[in-house]
């Protein structure tokens, strides 16, 4: 009788950690430079290097062309310096082993060292597994190819050549590859991939390999989960190793046909025409979360479901099939506990293909759509690597996970590169996904952590998808060390004299170790106290020094000069010192992305932008929704998006969190101001910084300054008109007072007003000045700003600060409106603050006062340059320095370390730089010892003779005469010669 059918209740979360990464992929040998890459935008396809096989051999620009490939680029594994006695490797045996097995011992030492913090003794390696996706080696290919000989004779045979010297023909044929020995049998096996790391590791848990073809990682990710969760290994190495870009392989593909005829990669893009092949090896260490936080594991994520499907019936073998796509994913969901709606980064097969990219993404918007949505518009990020490095192949999954366990951790959106427009299917406004295509902050509020998922689909009908959530640690937790990935680096030196400090200069340039170490090492040994001092920021070693040589040509020429060269360098003397003030920039200065690539490289700012994701739950505002909205397609787009930023009741809030960002980084660096200050909305800032009230109070009170504004904008329309002249000259047109509907609005500069009032009014006027010759700006406001048409504003905003809990200042903080202090009576204060909404602003006096009072250093916190650039107006020769801490256009926190480098050479303060390497893994105090031989290995194997050795891309090698085919066969350098010539 048949038993009844069974639903089996669903498995509970993986919350399987990973503790531990290793990656060799095209442009980088290790994680932290993969990110960079990542993060950076960096295209990594080229021309197929001459190591693997000759364009001019192989390539036909005709798909149909017998034999040939249509595509000649893709993205390859750069050499590696390969000490095959550090892995217990007779060199004679390289040439007998294939290039994956030998490049995957690289990336489990990494893996496990990551793991381990250095110790492997930490280990039970008893209970330590390999599992690992692959397919076939390369190496297979070759051995196989020197097995043709009785091809190559019956057709020598046939062309009527004699029995002997065909022969010889064929001896000369099989020299051109690598001859049979002991060690072949396993270095060409894929499984021997997984049995040689256990080897040299001494791992006893289960080591195999696993082929689902393009899906092979995540196969092998799948089985690595069930080993933690039977309880039969308690860590498992994992994930996949694909070198296999020879010749066969790339026919392999264009015959199907799937690779791009214009030689491009570019997933969800409407553009999109095929994939293109890469290469690479990525690991990672898995362990029960509940084990690696027992054991003091350094996490970077936590794996909560994982789910697998076939396509089952129908279609090609290779034709993907969205229904089991969707499989795949609902099952992933379903274990994880929780539905795609809460997923914000999808890292999707995406191979770049017309028929993939449709199966994909109609399987994604059916699973998310069906699951609803969190606020208006697209809410989750898709993109692929594939974009970057190309297909992968075996080890495509691993690389997706890779990019989603580091985007999770650094709480970065990654781009995905080469879209110009998206995928017509995400190009509506209904749709759940759009493709990211910049890097951005990842803001999340407290509700769940930040949540990632990737695909992998592989031929034969092969789905998996696995979802993982952000490690948020306990107290006493570990989270893994963050990469580093500043675009540039500060340097800075002090000495006793100008020649000391141009010869400290000159020997730091000379220095050969990587740029972010030289950077950390002199930041913690930088003495603001010395009397001379240099700073220089590059984005390359080469570019420092540089920049470091140049610098102290100019010392030793003109040693009393300052140098003032802006995120590049600067140079000053013995410093008179002064009293810092913070001023806070207004309305206007919004702008979309601003204090991004603070975010994106400080977790004390990014704190601030997800704690202001909780504040504003409370309201209905959502900053970070409009200051980092989803890539727009096209010029309206963009425009739109500023508009929606400009908005009043959107920029006060925003540019309130940017300065908060700003003020967090600056207070764990010990920078804090003798006084504050601010122009307009900037004056609420400065009132927080001199602890009147805390951040949340100032949220809630920008969010009903601009509530109120954007209502009083509405009931009486106008605008503001900044004007470039004298008080006289204004004057002299205008009139000795403005005419009606126009009212003085601010004066910010002896040579700048701005002018608010009705739209026509404010038209007239600039038609006046134009006639004039005189330059006048139209402000981005919707209203008539510190004048009588706000007036509506005013009172029920003093009502809502009668209500706000404040405490005096606790340092001086200026007043647009008076020029002078602000009171330390509380109430006083909320009388002066309510006061300031229509008032005009005096920012030109209040300069002036500020000066007199002994201030000397003007640091600008928030968005733009404006109130620096007003300063220097303002004060013109006199002594000073106005820096600011964000540049629209420049990478913020480089333009932060620029002010950090000012203040510290310019006025000689002393900075806590050491608070924003934390989070980073400390430089090495030892050096790895030096090999005792090193072969440069890429993804090529070592020891053939085709195709020639060169230089890739180096063009061919002069022809050298071939020996007459009568001769024997040329002797073969025994393998242990060629490496040693190699090394030496």
């Amino acid at each position: 009788m048949p038993m009844p059918p069974t639903t089996p209740c669903p498995p509970g979360p993986l919350d399987v950690a990973v503790v531990g990464i290793g990656a060799l992929l095209p442009g980088s040998h290790t994680v932290e430079g993969f990110w960079r890459n990542l993060v950076g935008g960096r295209d990594l396809l080229r021309d197929v290097p001459s190591s693997h096989w000759l364009i001019e051999d192989y390539y036909d620009p005709d798909p149909a062309a017998p034999d040939r490939t249509y595509a000649k680029r893709g993205a390859f594994l750069d050499p590696v310096d390969f000490d095959p006695l550090a892995y217990g490797l007779p060199p004679n045996t390289l040439p007998a082993t294939d290039t994956t097995q030998l490049l995957s011992l690289v990336a489990a030492e990494q893996a496990l060292i990551d793991a381990t913090g250095g110790d492997l003794a930490r280990m039970d390696r008893e209970r330590v597994g390999v599992i690992l996706g692959t397919s076939s080696l390369e190496l297979l290919f070759d051995m196989a190819c020197r097995l043709q000989r009785p091809v190559w004779l019956k057709a020598l045979r046939d062309g009527g050549i004699g029995e002997e010297q065909a022969g010889l023909l064929c001896e000369r044929i099989a020299a051109q590859y690598v001859p049979w020995q002991e060690a072949t049998f396993p270095g060409l096996l894929s499984n021997v991939v997984a049995g040689r790391i256990a080897n040299r590791f001494g791992l006893q848990g289960p080591n195999c390999t696993v082929d689902a073809a393009c899906a092979g990682s995540l196969a092998a990710l799948s089985s690595a989960v069930a080993e933690l969760q039977l309880g039969r290994c308690d860590t498992v190495l994992t994930g996949g190793a694909d070198t296999l870009n020879g010749i066969a392989m790339y026919l392999c593909f264009s015959k199907t046909p799937a690779l791009s005829p214009s030689g491009d990669c570019r997933p969800f893009s409407a553009d999109a025409d095929g994939t293109m092949l890469g290469e690479g090896i990525v690991m990672f260490a898995l362990r029960r979360l509940a084990d690696a936080e027992r054991d003091g594991n350094r996490v970077y994520a936590v794996l909560k479901g994982l789910g697998s499907s076939s396509d089952g019936a129908g279609g090609a073998i290779y034709a993907p099939v969205p229904s089991g796509q969707e499989l795949a994913l609902r099952r992933a969901y379903e274990q994880a506990g929780y539905g795609p709606s809460t997923v914000e980064l999808v890292e999707g097969h995406g191979t770049g293909t017309k028929a993939g990219d449709t199966a994909e993404t109609t399987a994604l918007l059916n699973v998310f759509a069906a699951d609803g949505g969190v606020g208006d518009g697209p809410w989750c990020a898709l993109g692929s690597v594939k974009s970057q490095i190309g297909h992968t192949k075996s080890a495509a999954g691993a690389a997706g996970l890779l990019k989603a366990v580091l985007a999770l951790h650094q709480r970065v959106l990654p781009p995905t590169i080469k879209v110009d427009r998206p995928h017509l299917s995400l190009a509506t406004a209904a749709s759940p996904l759009y493709v990211n295509t910049e890097p951005r902050p990842w803001v999340r509020d407290s509700v769940h952590p930040r949540r990632a998922s990737v695909s992998s689909f592989g031929f034969g009908g092969s789905n998996f998808h696995v979802t993982a959530e952000e490690y948020r640690p306990a107290a006493g937790r570990t989270r893994a060390p963050r990469a580093r990935d500043a675009e540039a680096e500060l340097l800075l030196l002090g000495a006793d004299s100008p020649d000391g400090l141009a010869a400290a200069a000159r020997r730091l340039a000379e220095a050969e170790r990587p740029l972010s170490d030289t950077a950390r090492a002199t930041q913690q040994d930088f003495d603001a106290a010395r009397p001379y001092r240099l700073a220089v920021m590059a984005g390359t070693a080469e570019e420092a020094a540089g920049r470091l040589r140049a610098a102290a040509a100019r010392i030793v020429r003109d040693p009393g000069l300052p140098i003032t060269d802006p995120c590049r360098t600067r140079y000053a003397g013995p410093s008179h010192g002064g009293r810092i003030a913070f001023l806070f920039s207004g309305q206007g200065s919004q702008y979309v992305g601003m204090g991004a690539g603070l975010a994106l490289r400080v977790p004390e700012a990014q704190e601030v932008w997800d704690g202001a994701a909780d504040w504003g739950g409370e309201l209905g505002l959502a900053p970070h929704r409009v200051v980092f909205p989803p890539p727009a397609f096209g010029e309206t787009a963009r425009r739109a998006q500023e508009d929606v930023l400009a908005a009043t009741e959107n920029a006060q809030p925003a540019l309130a969190v940017q300065s908060l960002a700003q003020l967090a980084v600056l207070g764990l660096l010990g920078v804090t101001p003798h006084c504050t200050a601010g122009h307009s909305f900037g004056e609420l800032v400065a009132l927080h910084a001199a602890g009147v009230y805390d951040a949340r109070t100032l949220f809630r009170l920008a969010a009903r300054r601009g509530e109120l504004m954007a209502r009083a904008a509405a009931g009486s329309p106008g605008g503001m008109l900044a004007v470039t002249c004298a008080g006289e000259r204004m004057g002299r047109i205008l009139g000795s007072t403005p005419p009606d509907g126009l009212w003085l609005a601010a004066h910010n500069a002896p040579d700048q007003v701005v002018l608010a009032g009705a739209a026509e009014a404010v038209r007239r006027a600039e038609r006046e000045f134009a006639a004039q010759s005189v330059v006048t700006t139209r402000l981005r406001t919707s209203a008539a700003f510190h004048s009588p048409a706000v007036a509506g504003a005013a009172e029920p905003f003093d009502a809502f600060l009668d209500l706000t809990s404040m405490n005096g200042p606790a340092c001086d903080v200026w007043s647009n409106v008076t020029a002078r202090r602000y009171p330390s009576e509380p109430a006083a204060v909320r009388e002066l603050l309510g006061a300031q909404m229509t008032a005009p602003v005096r920012f030109a006096d209040q300069i002036q006062a500020m000066y007199d009072d002994g201030v000397r250093v003007f640091l600008e916190v928030g968005a733009g340059t404006a109130l620096s650039g007003l300063v220097t107006r303002a004060l013109g020769s006199r002594p000073h320095l106005a820096v600011p801490c964000d540049r629209p256009g420049t990478d913020a926190f480089t333009v932060l370390h620029d002010a950090l480098a000012a203040l510290a050479v310019h006025a000689a303060r002393p900075i806590d730089f050491a608070a924003l390497w934390k989070y980073h893994a400390p430089v090495p105090t030892t050096q790895r010892r030096k090999p005792r031989m090193s072969l440069p290995i890429s993804g090529s194997n070592v020891g053939r003779l085709y195709p020639p050795a060169r230089a890739a891309d180096a063009g061919p090698p002069a022809a050298a005469p071939a020996p007459p085919v009568t001769a024997a066969p040329p002797a073969r350098p025994s393998a242990l010669a060629h490496q040693e010539r190699t090394a030496e």
